[in-house]
């Protein structure tokens, strides 16, 4: 009965959104999530009931059960569906399709954006949004640039632009390269990617500085590296924020020990959202990134005690999938993280 009664309060909240105050903006990879079909264009034929990984009908659906769940309780948490969503590793539009019409998700009308990227595996970044609460105007796959390898092929950096409450706003969703290979020696790529990012956020600031641009996604590095810090610019600090540049929110969370996955008993912060300046100093009476309730950061991540693994060599790592092969029924290696905007 609690749970009906909690769904019937967010239909309500849907159904007076005009009123419906703050907006929330959420990021979540949500870790291989192929539906069952061979792609015969892609290397996904581990995720397929024939594949190593013996992924059917069943796993896919607990998965998607997982999912719904998840966005769920966060929207539970203050009565809010996230007014935008961006996802990463997720195979197609068919996903996203079947995540946005779920029982519990269904309410909050959620549209699709996804396009096919070059990535040789297939799994790609996406986007979905109310469309009572986001305006969209356009979208566009941006294809990622490597300079110095032109041959590369990853994950686009997705765009997304329009408006809430008659406010511009552009949306960025990314999957960084991995860092396969090591760190040190793959930095360059995450680099240029943070580089071409701030490029194009200052080339729609140059056109309408009143924009708001928000960036999302896996970064595959922590919010001090320098893909992070310097490339893109993203600043830790309120203090040293100048006009154009972006604010990261999850800088000082992740200087207090804290994370969104786990690797080698230490915790990393790779799921960030960062903001532009306008966003935390902007105008009085427009929307501003906002703290949430009982917290001194600006940043969020969702810590469910079913998120975590309770027992044996990963205990108090996020729950995964799989391990290797080895099918768990977990929800992903990342944790989802989200912001508030309010005016």
């Amino acid at each position: 009965m609690k749970r009906i009664s909690v769904i019937l309060l967010l239909l309500v909240a849907v159904s007076t959104a005009v009123a419906q105050k703050p907006y929330k903006v959420m990021f979540w990879n949500v870790e291989n999530f192929f539906d069952t079909v061979d792609d015969p264009e892609t290397r996904d034929e581990e995720f397929t009931p024939d594949g190593v990984k013996a992924w059917n009908d069943a796993k896919y659906e607990k998965k998607l059960a997982n999912v719904e769940r998840v966005i769920f309780d966060i929207a539970a948490q203050d009565r809010i569906y996230p007014a935008v969503i961006g996802f990463s590793e997720v195979e197609n539009r068919s996903v996203l399709e079947d995540i946005v019409s779920t029982e519990k998700l269904a309410p909050a009308s959620y549209r699709v954006v996804h396009y096919d990227s070059p990535e040789a595996r297939g799994v790609d970044v996406a986007f979905i949004y109310r469309p009572d609460q986001f305006k969209l105007e356009g979208s566009f796959p941006v294809k990622a640039d490597v300079p110095q390898l032109p041959e590369f092929r990853t994950r686009d950096i997705l765009t997304m632009w329009g408006t809430i409450e008659e406010e511009p706003f552009y949306f960025m969703v990314v999957h960084w390269p991995s860092r396969l290979g090591g760190k040190d020696a793959s930095e360059f790529k995450r680099v240029a990617l943070g580089e071409q990012m701030r490029r194009l956020a200052d080339s729609v600031l140059m056109l309408n500085p009143k924009t708001k641009i928000v960036a999302m996604g896996d970064f595959n590095d922590d919010p001090t590296d320098p893909s992070m810090e310097e490339a893109l610019g993203a600043k830790g600090r309120l203090k040293e924020l100048v006009e154009g540049d972006f604010f990261n929110p999850y800088h000082e969370m992740l200087r207090a020990g804290m994370g969104t996955l786990a690797y080698g008993d230490a915790w990393n912060i790779f799921d960030n959202i960062v903001v532009t300046e306008n966003l935390v100093q902007g105008e009085k009476g427009t929307l501003q990134l906002q703290k949430p309730k009982k917290s001194k950061y600006y940043g969020a991540i969702f810590r469910a005690h079913y998120l975590f693994q309770k027992e044996g060599q990963y205990k108090g790592y996020p729950l995964r999938t799989y391990v290797s092969n080895s099918f768990q029924g977990g929800f992903s290696d990342h944790l989802p993280v989200y912001i508030y905007l309010a005016k």
